[in-house]
């Protein structure tokens, strides 16, 4: 390696700030050999020369756009090398981050909105999945009651990947439930028995497509259903007393799991 002299060549430090890289980056270039300073001062330091400048901004532009170290040799070493076909691929590699890109970018635009929104359906749309009954302004109020709550991330974070179709199977879930327990009240299934058990775990199933249910939840939730108007009066039309009854399932098998109902909590 040549000797400098006067002011033919710049230091490591100038090249990383001028370049905009590290001082470790050239440190590792110079150690692998993919380029390495041509000149030393006589007191041993190296020094960049305008060419060495040019082939690290070469390696700069190349890095940039993607390539890995072993290709950037190639690119500027191998007299062979097909520079136009890497140029290419490397093109089409980056289109598809891109477009995978923009689709997170959709993606995370959804899930801001769900956080927001709650329900990413038009008025209409709500309708026809909830029926005219359906109050379009719950999600509003619900968010401002619930939004600072796991149970609402959970719950927003479901709706972000849900249209009508996937709200409809959730729905008809729910009034499939509800037309068993009608029916399993009717039949007069006792609480505690394997068939109560099974309504109940279904409950929590068909619960989840909300957020994740525990049994202790559940309790506290069961008793909403009890006390609550408007969720007694959708029990209620279901089956009069259906609400109370329900509760009755849920307690006795918090109780077989070692829960006491009277003093769950929300957790």
């Amino acid at each position: 390696m040549p000797d400098a002299t006067g002011d033919d060549g710049l230091t490591v430090g100038q090249v990383a700030k001028s370049l905009g890289v590290t001082v470790r980056a050239l440190h590792h270039w110079d150690e692998i050999d993919l380029a390495r300073p041509s000149l030393r001062t006589h007191a041993g330091y190296r020094l960049y020369t305008a060419a060495d400048l040019e082939r690290l901004h070469r390696i700069v532009v190349y890095r940039e756009l993607g390539l890995g170290l072993d290709g950037i040799r190639a690119v500027l070493d191998d007299s062979a090398a097909d520079v136009l076909g890497a140029l290419r691929a490397q093109r089409s590699r980056i289109t598809e981050r891109m477009d995978r890109l923009r689709q997170l970018g959709a993606q995370v635009d959804r899930m801001i909105d769900a956080h927001e929104r709650g329900l990413l359906l038009t008025v209409e749309q709500q309708a026809a999945v909830f029926g005219p009954a359906w109050d379009p302004d719950w999600p509003a109020r619900a968010r401002r009651r619930y939004g600072d709550t796991p149970q609402w991330q959970q719950y927003a974070e479901r709706s972000a990947a849900r249209g009508p179709a996937e709200w409809q199977a959730v729905t008809d879930a729910v009034a499939g439930l509800d037309r068993d327990l009608g029916d399993a009240m009717d039949a007069g299934v006792a609480p505690g028995s394997p068939e109560a058990d099974r309504l109940v775990e279904r409950h929590r199933e068909v619960f989840a497509a909300y957020f994740p249910l525990t049994r202790q939840m559940q309790v506290c939730l069961a008793r909403r259903y009890e006390a609550d108007p408007g969720f007694a009066a959708h029990y209620d039309g279901v089956r009069p007393g259906l609400a109370t009854w329900f509760r009755h399932l849920v307690d006795a098998a918090a109780r077989a799991h070692g829960i006491d109902p009277d003093t769950a909590t929300w957790q």
